[in-house]
């Protein structure tokens, strides 16, 4: 089927549940929802009460039957393939630090820096709100221009760094109202 998806274009893309629904009950959607074909010329309607209602009453329900059968079998296959890739998702609260991945957001560090030197994980944000399972709202900076929610695979739990570890900016020494920083040479 993914190979007949890869030539169809995009005015029959469309088709695509319709051919899925055939090739899975050999019925078009029409004869799964109403029993019978389409009626495509001018037939006229028999007059009086129809026998076969109770026939058509039981083939419906056995239609139906079949359609709800093989689709929750397509759901299940397709469930099945899904997960294989789902990872089990963290457990995040309002109020938790978390780390959000640079990943997206290199296109706003390009001037700081080359590519390469930019942390994978941007400083602790606080968590403002579970939107749902999969995402959340952050506390982010002014100059961080993103949308404030998201996905929980751009997040990491901040681990709170060991003493030595993070290297701190050392304060400036103001000179005559101006700023300036004291440079050490390297013994190197």
């Amino acid at each position: 089927m993914s190979s007949l998806c890869q030539t169809l274009n995009k005015r029959t893309i469309g088709l695509i549940p319709v051919i899925g629904l055939w090739l899975l009950t050999r019925m078009l959607p029409f004869k799964a929802n109403y029993g019978q074909d389409p009626r495509i010329g001018f037939e006229g309607r028999k007059k009086g009460k129809y026998e076969g209602a109770e026939k058509f009453v039981e083939k419906m329900k056995e239609i139906q039957k079949e359609t709800k059968a093989a689709l929750s079998k397509a759901q299940e296959e397709t469930k099945k393939y899904a997960d294989r890739k789902r990872a089990e998702v963290d457990d995040y609260k309002v109020e938790d630090l978390v780390m959000l991945s640079t990943k997206d957001l290199k296109y706003q560090m390009v001037r700081r820096r080359t590519e390469k030197l930019i942390e994978r994980f941007a400083s602790p944000y606080k968590i403002k709100k579970i939107v749902s399972l999969n995402a959340v709202e952050l506390e982010l900076l002014r100059t961080v221009k993103i949308h404030p929610v998201v996905n929980v695979s751009r997040i990491q739990h901040y681990v709170e760094q060991i003493e030595g570890q993070r290297k701190e900016q050392p304060a400036p020494v103001i000179i005559e109202g101006k700023e300036e920083w004291e440079v050490e040479k390297d013994s190197k």
